[in-house]
């Protein structure tokens, strides 16, 4: 294992401690740096949903476009021993989520953070979705990448390269088109893509990243597929088959999308802190070495209507109508 002092700091995430009559973590306390910085490797992500203030979003008590929110959201994080926010984002096709990102930036930029990008494909199947992309792409480079783009020190990069992710939804993206485009950058984005892209595009992407998934069996009533095996199935595909690309390990609290407008009734218990130290057990496992894995990403940092957020504790062993959404209640 490379970089002990990084799984330590991620374990203390689920240290248990009593608290009204149930359990829950105490992630609001500054971990032990002994022997550890942010810029460690692996550098800790977690992703970030920047919708919250939006009406076609639950309220959580907070706005995203609030910079004390923000500030104070980044001073969490740091003292958590995360590197960075990877931001949910579709580009000038949400205007809200976009001037949420740029505000997210400015602020990272002013206390010492980073973030990048998460770039979400169209859900529309309209026949725009590469042209979508594109545009997407173009502003990404003018308004935060690129030489000229404001707090552009505050973006992730890898051996001098920005790091873009990528959500498929439809697939219709024509991905070789996109590269050529991006190319074209003072510094060519690095792509990764969540799990495999579509094949004829694989030589586009430079890695692949883990994203919450049951396994094999599927969603279970009782929550209890928490990964394990769609985690080693990763890990061993990155391994053997992808070895000339980057791995993003991945690792998650749970998940309940019964908040969401678009649930479909999926449940990953959280099991008092034990899903999320699992899927950080499997990542140590794989972290020998072997792969090329700059990052590992927590999913999520705040998505509370999908039930992956940490940002209001790790553990929620209290039952799901007494758990709180807004952080620090």
């Amino acid at each position: 294992m490379r970089d002990t002092p990084i799984i330590i700091a991620l374990l203390a995430l689920v240290i248990l401690i009593p608290a009204g009559g149930c359990y829950r973590t105490n992630i609001r306390r500054q971990l032990d740096p002994s022997g550890r910085t942010l810029d460690s490797t692996p550098k800790i992500l977690a992703d970030y949903q920047p919708w919250f203030g939006h009406p076609d979003h639950i309220n959580v008590g907070y706005s995203t476009q609030d910079p004390d929110v923000l500030r104070r959201q980044i001073h969490q994080a740091k003292n958590m021993g995360i590197y960075a926010f990877a931001v949910d984002w579709y580009g000038p096709r949400q205007p809200f989520l976009d001037h949420s990102y740029a505000l997210l930036q400015q602020m990272a930029s002013q206390n010492h953070f980073h973030v990048c990008l998460m770039y979400d494909e169209t859900e529309e199947d309209n026949g725009h979705a590469t042209e979508d992309t594109l545009e997407a792409m173009d502003e990404a480079y003018r308004n935060y990448v690129g030489p000229n783009a404001p707090a552009r020190d505050a973006y992730v990069h890898y051996q001098g390269r920005p790091v873009i992710f990528v959500f498929p939804k439809r697939g219709h993206t024509d991905w070789s088109r996109v590269r050529q485009v991006v190319d074209g950058w003072e510094a060519p984005p690095i792509l990764i893509y969540k799990d495999d892209p579509p094949p004829q595009y694989s030589a586009d992407f430079d890695g692949e990243f883990a994203w919450v998934h049951p396994g094999p069996k599927g969603w279970s009533t009782d929550g209890s597929e928490w990964g394990k095996q769609y985690l080693e199935t990763f890990y061993r595909k990155m391994q053997h088959q992808h070895q000339d690309k980057i791995a993003v390990g991945g690792v998650w609290p749970g998940f309940d999308d019964s908040k969401a407008s678009w649930g479909l009734n999926r449940h990953m218990d959280r099991r008092c802190g034990a899903t999320f130290e699992d899927t950080l057990h499997v990542f140590r496992q794989y972290d020998d070495g072997s792969l090329d894995m700059p990052f590992l990403l927590i999913a999520t940092w705040n998505d509370y209507e999908e039930g992956t957020q940490i940002e209001n504790g790790v553990a929620h062993c209290e039952s799901p109508s007494r758990a709180s959404i807004v952080q620090g209640q």
